[in-house]
């Protein structure tokens, strides 16, 4: 950059960082070598990211910075810095990304094939990442690669497919297939999802939802976006999380669609819509695998939305009505724009991001040109003072 360039910059880093001080109660920022479309739990403090370029990549897995977790101790805390752990190398891109829970396991796709491959994380006595298995998909060649669901149980496994006429749930350990989807349609997924020990959830990119049990062979129910949700190329979903699902009934369905409209539906009537919102995204510029939208674990009511731009939204959905009105965001996450310092022309966009699984506004975030934020957002003005880490 010229040297005025470098000095507007510094001074729109400034006034972020003193807005800041009012809207977050902790921000850190990490850079990775290229861009991650994945960032997935494996304990309360370690996340698992990976590269996506076509080349070689980095898997690698973050300890996040311990001051984050010190409470009133924070000032007598010195560990700032996000931490690697332990780390590997692919030969390809990582598109798709799950923890086995209960285990030291990820399960990966390259979104070449519907293939996934298995990574042991490795443990105290050494650093290294390695590939240990494959699990088998239904295609040979995928346009968009398989999207990946895993549960607690005992004994590992996972639920994958490119399409709706592929899902199956595989053994982790043998790649026996347990159960598969009985569709004829093949609809490209968005996402797959458990919603119990036994019920799952296959959303696709066209709105549609298929949700089945396991145990048995039966057709599943099919359910295609609530009436009178306008012309939308695609759509994204996810299933609320939380105690509510141990009771799958009790579980609601949020879809997002590429125009910005928000449905979300009650799983014992998913073809209706209990609200609906228009929200307040950029819709020209959308990417299947680049936008997210998740409900917060712990947080009521609440959803994250990215990939629209280079922006994290935070949604109340408690205030949404039947008839569809425009919102506008509780939060919003701008720190990727204001931080960058990419002079190539391309606009930047968010490629991810994560709710923490306890930590009621604590997420995780990545972006285009490989910054990672983690960062605790206030929903309303407190005297907070807030812990700023670039890395």
């Amino acid at each position: 950059m010229a040297d005025m360039e470098e000095t507007e910059f510094e001074d729109i880093l400034d006034d972020w960082f003193i807005e800041s001080l009012k809207t977050y109660k902790d921000l850190y920022v990490y850079q990775l070598e290229s861009p991650t479309q994945v960032i997935e739990w494996t304990s309360g403090r370690t996340v698992c990211v990976a590269g996506d370029s076509s080349s070689k990549n980095e898997i690698l897995e973050l300890r996040l910075p311990p001051k984050l977790f010190a409470g009133e101790n924070k000032g007598l805390c010195a560990e700032r810095d996000f931490r690697v752990v332990h780390g590997g190398f692919t030969d390809g891109p990582v598109r798709c990304l799950r923890h086995v829970p209960g285990t030291r396991c990820v399960v990966t796709n390259d979104g070449l094939s519907s293939d996934l491959q298995v990574w042991d994380l490795g443990g105290d006595d050494g650093d290294v990442i390695r590939r240990t298995g494959s699990v088998e998909g239904g295609r040979s060649v995928s346009q968009r690669g398989s999207r990946i669901a895993a549960r607690l149980s005992s004994q590992p496994q996972v639920l994958h497919g490119a399409q709706s006429d592929d899902v199956r749930l595989s053994q982790l350990t043998s790649g026996q297939p347990l159960f598969k989807l009985e569709t004829d349609s093949a609809d490209p997924l968005s996402s797959l999802h458990f919603v119990s020990e036994t019920v799952v959830l296959a959303s696709c990119c066209n709105g549609n939802v298929y949700i089945a049990d396991t145990r048995t062979s039966a057709a599943p129910q099919l359910s295609p976006p609530p009436a009178s949700s306008g012309e939308s190329v695609l759509w994204w979903t996810d299933a609320s999380a939380g105690p509510s699902c141990s009771d799958p009934p009790g579980c609601r369905i949020v879809r997002l669609s590429s125009s910005g409209q928000s449905v979300i539906s009650d799983l014992r009537n998913p073809g209706g819509a209990v609200c609906r919102a228009q929200l307040d995204v950029q819709s020209a510029r959308c990417n299947l695998d680049d936008v997210r939208v998740s409900w917060a674990p712990a947080l009521r009511d609440c959803i994250a939305v990215s990939g629209f731009s280079g922006a994290v939204q935070i949604y109340n959905t408690s205030i949404w009505t039947a008839e569809l009105q425009e919102t506008r965001p509780l939060f919003d996450h701008r720190g990727h724009v204001v931080s960058s310092q990419s002079d190539d022309g391309v606009p930047l966009f968010t490629t991810s991001h994560v709710w923490h699984p306890e930590r009621p506004r604590t997420l995780l975030s990545a972006a285009s040109d490989g910054s990672v934020h983690l960062w605790d957002w206030v929903d309303q003005p407190a005297a907070y003072s807030p812990t700023v880490q670039f890395t």
